[in-house]
């Protein structure tokens, strides 16, 4: 039998988790915290702090900020967007700017997930990334969620709750979900490349030392209830107004106002009947929700429409297409290698050859597109006028 994995790993050429990804999934995914010393060693932080702060100044980025008061144990919470004036009043210490879905504003951010592709690309939701200065941080708490935390540049000291009995209770004092307790067992100082997964329900405690930059990849873990409420939801949508309660062949009734076992379990039969869903139902419904879920950005549908003879004619001039960064995708598998993908809650059947490369984030060149058959250049330029693709003009010569 393999030796049992310590805690504490070293990346190694060609294993930037220091295992093949099959060891990573079987004996660290969603069961323990493992810290990869130099997984992205020699990493070239992608942003500098100026570049996030100008992109916490948007109106559609998501953004906070949070001062820390330690001298009191008060905390601050702000959230963007932000007027640059703010940044130049802050404090020489104890603060932090975080933004959401840094990944979809800027290529070389989302370039770090290429490292992850062991995983369903639909289980990734997004990069956030935080810029703190010394004794910089959002406290102690737990996220329900698996996440990488991957150091930029600068140092982070990280320490961690890996008791299965940790306590998880908040504090009622402030606005962030800070824990009530957290008594840590490990104490690591992350420097740049160093990364550390943590499962979810683990509670940490990052704080910078000096100026640094984090990069955090969280995943998409929608609770049960989400999940059983869409559920039900779509179900009702496809059930007729016809099909309602009904009781024939009760008994007399006995007593006033009583419901009656034998009706509360012929009503709980109905329901299960109802929400027994069948394969294509469920594949449908679950492709719908999850490119649905947590999305911050909804795409533009181009205005005015492209026709087909425009698309070809751009083609034919080596026009490319690539993917809108908020458009969310993953497909499901159909007999006869057929596919249904999914893309922003909307169900599109293709080959699944198109399906998979459209999931990819290269953008696809005009050659590519015209291997295609008729219907997938369709299908492409359907997904174009809902503005989930958008054109790449090629270079015309003069």
């Amino acid at each position: 039998m393999p030796e049992p994995l310590p805690i504490e790993v070293q990346a190694r050429p060609g294993q930037p988790l220091g295992m093949p990804p099959a060891r990573f999934l079987r004996e660290v995914w969603q069961q323990r915290p493992l810290l990869v010393r130099g997984a992205f060693a020699g990493i070239a932080a992608p942003l500098t702090p100026e570049d996030l702060a100008g992109l916490a100044c948007e109106d559609a980025a998501l953004s906070r900020l949070i001062v820390h008061d330690p001298a009191h144990d008060r905390w601050n919470v702000r959230t963007g967007p932000f007027d640059e004036s703010v940044f130049a009043s802050l404090p020489e210490t104890h603060w932090t700017l975080l933004v959401q879905d840094v990944d979809k504003w800027d290529g070389d951010v989302a370039a770090l997930l290429a490292r992850f592709d062991f995983l369903p690309s639909w289980r990734i939701d997004d990069i956030m990334v935080s810029y703190a200065v010394d004794g910089g941080s959002v406290g102690a708490h737990v996220d329900q969620y698996d996440v990488f935390l991957i150091q930029g540049f600068g140092r982070r000291r990280w320490r961690i709750d890996d008791r299965a009995d940790a306590p998880t209770a908040f504090r009622d004092d402030v606005e962030l979900k800070l824990l009530r307790e957290f008594t840590p067992t490990r104490d690591w100082l992350l420097e740049a490349g160093d990364l550390l997964y943590l499962p979810p329900g683990v509670p940490h405690h990052g704080i910078a030392y000096g100026a640094c930059l984090t990069f955090s990849v969280g995943m998409r873990a929608p609770a049960l209830g989400e999940l059983v409420a869409d559920f039900a939801a779509s179900v009702a949508e496809s059930l007729p107004e016809s099909r309602r309660y009904g009781d024939a062949g009760i008994r007399p009734a006995q007593r006033a106002g009583e419901i009656s076992g034998e009706v509360l379990e012929k009503i709980r039969l109905d329901m299960m009947t109802a929400l027994a869903a069948d394969s294509s139902f469920l594949r449908r419904w679950f492709g719908s929700f999850i490119t649905r879920y947590r999305a911050a950005n909804e795409a533009v549908p181009r205005s005015p429409r492209l026709t087909a003879a425009a698309f070809a004619r751009g083609l034919a001039g080596g026009d490319g297409l690539v993917r809108n960064p908020w458009s969310r995708m993953a497909w499901t598998a159909l007999p006869r290698g057929a596919a249904e993908l999914h893309v922003a809650g909307e169900a599109h059947p293709c080959e699944r050859g198109l399906a998979e490369r459209l999931c990819k984030t290269p953008p696809l060149d005009a050659a590519e597109i015209l291997a295609f058959d008729d219907a997938a250049r369709a299908l492409l330029l359907d997904l174009v006028n809902a503005g989930h693709l958008a054109i790449v003009r090629a270079r015309r010569k003069r």
